[in-house]
């Protein structure tokens, strides 16, 4: 009850008192009943694997990041009382990184030992320590430390640990760098990382791989130095299932004899009728779990064990489950294989959608020096990233080129101020956070003088969202991440020629849908996941060496197979664009989907596909040159007519009506409008949630998307993104019903 009790408001206070502290150390309290299980855990797996008791003089356990004490209150209690001293003194370590915790910790766990003892004793075991600090070679940063605590973490520092237990923080990044509240960087830990779970990895961002809780899980293998010993922790789910974390789970599998995972379910982002976050053990959104991974000396057959928590079990249904199971030794489980790539928990329809042709790899992106083989695309590249949509972005070019000279101006100043600087500053308490949107990326180039210049040509129509085109300025300095369409779109003659299909990649969570773009399109193009951009040509960066990106071995493999030598690689390209729309490719291969970038299979009827690509490239490249849908105009009869939009368009309930303006009612929006959808929202919806006047909290830009030189261009834009999602939805319910799928 007292742990029941001193947990939330532990919890509550640094939420209520410091968010910032609260967000970085991850600060969430572990129930009751989660400890229990995890502390039985460990108990019976000493006993089963390696024969040993959790008081034996051999078990030497570490909490890494202990918060109040819980985890050594509950070992405490099971251990027996004639061991109770040795264990206290000698066997058990625990260490937290901020002070009030630390002191509840102490007086937590040597409150407990005197229940059990009757004498009270200081628990020497409890060092004040940033636990990641303690891999660094050197730690002058503990000058600031009493004697009594470094001696501490000297003795800590060279005990056998052979148990390393707890709840580690899972926050990763921070949502804005103007914040200036980001996770501390370890260099030794980092390394180490970038050297095994990073370097084995196939995945094209592992900035996931950074997640505190992936530190300490990589912290705690080599803590262990090749001891026997388990390290047990309470994890984000990430790790099990998203395709960044391949290389991570290919050496854990190596590192451990046995892992065992009980998922705990509870991703509400994943599994969007998990409403609020009342099925999640910690009440957020987060899938998490338990990992408890067995290292052995001498071991050589590995061994993964999975279970999963029925999904909708609510909070205190699974506290209760876990009440009931005791221990991971007492649950069901099932033994995994991992496949060719490390995925643990593989989908239906692994086996065919393997079999298909890749879209791209990226095996096949490094090999510049000739044609690949065995893909459809040599190469493809993310969205553009910028960090600062609102400063680098906007419908009306005059009011960018306005944003970007001022922008210009405040950085090339704080890159002379830098200059002047005595002084070697720290970056991050430098620079001035009111003058401009600050990233990591802009702080490098900031860290080394590198200026800009303002340079109109740069400011180029692009892709923001579905139907949504503003003017980017593309610079290297100022877009944070610009991608490969340097290459891609090098100059306005490329847009004419030149497109792009989009696909979200792996790790989607949203609606999975393609989409094609003759514009450099954004990086969350349909959704909050990232895009990746397959070109059907590539360039020079100064616009020449123009060259075809299908490659000559998918051209071959399409004429062969369809026994055509007519068959081109612009019908290649519409037949996959075609092919990406078939509802029963997305909805069978759906969790595939997820994992890696789109396969394409080989449809019975190739032209039929190849045509259908082409007709749906056609409406959504060219939307703003078909005429719109006949809506019913509703005039007010009081006001002038107008075509602005003042604030935002507002559909009615049934969504048969848009209310442009008070004076302005677009009526007979047909209900089939609704069925094409490009991510969370169908087509029509971007438009009416881009077309919007509105002002960034943050910076205070105002977009406004009205056009004074076409005065009715949204009321336009909105009856062509009808036709668009009618005849879209035409297309695709005409599709053949076989796309190529051999079922098993």
């Amino acid at each position: 009850e007292k742990q029941h009790f001193l947990n939330p408001v532990y919890e509550r206070f640094f939420q209520g008192y410091s968010v910032r502290v609260a967000d970085t150390h991850g600060i969430v309290y572990t129930p009751q009943e989660i400890v229990d299980f995890m502390c039985a855990s460990v108990a019976e797996l000493l006993e089963s694997e390696f024969g040993k008791r959790l008081s034996d003089p051999e078990v030497h356990i570490l909490d890494p990041c202990t918060g109040t004490g819980n985890f050594i209150v509950n070992l405490l209690r099971r251990i027996p009382k004639r061991d109770l001293p040795r264990m206290y003194r000698q066997q058990l370590f625990a260490n937290e990184v901020m002070l009030l915790p630390y002191y509840i910790a102490a007086l937590n766990i040597e409150h407990a030992y005197y229940e059990r003892s009757g004498s009270y004793e200081p628990f020497e075991g409890l060092c004040f320590v940033d636990t990641l600090d303690l891999a660094e070679p050197k730690q002058n940063h503990f000058q600031f430390m009493t004697e009594a605590n470094t001696a501490r973490v000297q003795r800590q520092k060279q005990a056998p640990i052979t148990v390393i237990i707890g709840n580690p923080p899972y926050n990763i990044g921070q949502l804005n760098e103007n914040d200036n509240n980001k996770n501390r960087a370890y260099r030794v830990v980092d390394e180490q990382i970038h050297g095994t779970y990073a370097a084995q990895s196939a995945a094209t961002l592992t900035s996931k791989l950074y997640d505190p809780y992936v530190k300490f899980i990589r912290w705690a293998t080599d803590r262990l130095q090749g001891r026997d010993g388990i390290v047990c922790f309470i994890t984000n789910n990430s790790f099990v299932e998203q395709t960044a974390f391949d290389g991570m789970r290919k050496c854990l599998h190596e590192d451990f004899a046995v892992i065992n995972h009980l998922d705990l379910q509870g991703n509400v982002r994943h599994n969007p009728t998990l409403s609020g976050t009342a099925y999640n053990v910690f009440g957020i959104q987060l899938g998490v779990g338990i990992t408890i991974a067995i290292c052995r000396k001498k071991q050589r057959r590995h061994r993964i064990h999975y279970c999963a928590v029925p999904l909708n079990l609510r909070r205190h249904q699974k506290l209760r489950w876990l009440q009931e199971s005791g221990s991971f030794c007492r649950v069901k489980h099932t033994s995994i294989r991992p496949d060719a790539r490390y995925a643990w928990l593989k989908p239906d329809g692994e086996v065919e959608f393997s079999s298909l042709v890749p879209m791209g790899t990226k095996e096949a992106r490094r090999n510049r020096s000739g044609n690949a083989r065995a893909v459809v695309f040599q190469s493809y590249c993310l969205g553009v990233s910028t960090n600062r949509d609102a400063v680098v972005y906007d419908f009306d070019r005059g009011r960018l080129l306005e944003k970007i000279a001022a922008f210009t101006d405040a950085y090339n100043s704080e890159v002379d101020r830098l200059r002047r600087q005595k002084e070697e500053a720290n970056i991050d308490d430098f620079v001035d956070y009111a003058k401009l949107k600050w990233s990591s990326t802009l702080k490098q180039h900031l860290r080394r003088y590198i200026e800009v210049e303002y340079h109109e040509q740069r400011a180029r129509l692009s892709l923001y969202r579905p139907f949504t085109e503003l003017h980017l300025y593309y610079d290297h300095v100022f877009v944070d991440r610009p991608a490969l369409f340097a290459t891609i779109f090098p100059n306005v003659s490329a847009e004419s020629e030149n497109c792009v299909l989009t696909v979200p990649t792996v790790g989607n969570r949203g609606y999975w849908t393609p989409f094609i773009a003759h514009l450099t399109p954004n990086l969350n193009l349909t959704s909050i996941d990232a895009h990746q951009c397959f070109p059907f040509y590539v360039y020079d960066e100064d616009g020449s060496n123009r060259r075809e990106n299908i490659t000559d071995w998918a051209l071959k493999h399409f004429r062969d197979h369809y026994r055509n030598k007519r068959i081109g690689k612009w019908d290649i390209f519409h037949y996959v664009y075609g092919i990406l729309h078939h509802p029963a490719y997305r909805q069978r291969f759906a969790e595939n989907l997820k994992r890696e970038l789109p396969r394409i299979p080989l449809a019975p009827d190739f032209a039929a596909f190849a045509t259908a690509g082409r007709q749906l490239a056609r409406l959504h490249l060219d939307y703003e040159s078909l005429d719109p849908w006949p809506l019913d105009w509703i005039e007010s009869p009081s006001l002038p007519l107008s075509y602005r939009v003042n604030g935002k368009m507002r559909l009615s309930r049934d969504k048969t009506q848009l209310k442009v303006n008070d004076s302005l009612t677009l009526a007979g929006v047909p209900p089939e409008t609704f069925r094409y959808r490009l991510g969370n929202r169908s087509a029509l919806e971007w438009v009416i949630d881009q077309y919007q006047v509105s002002e960034d909290k943050r910076s205070g830009i105002r977009s406004d998307p009205n056009r004074s030189d076409d005065p009715d261009y949204i009321v336009r834009l909105v009856g062509q993104v009808v036709r668009v999602s009618i005849e879209t939805v035409k297309i695709i319910d005409a599709l053949p019903p076989d796309f190529g799928s051999q079922p098993p």
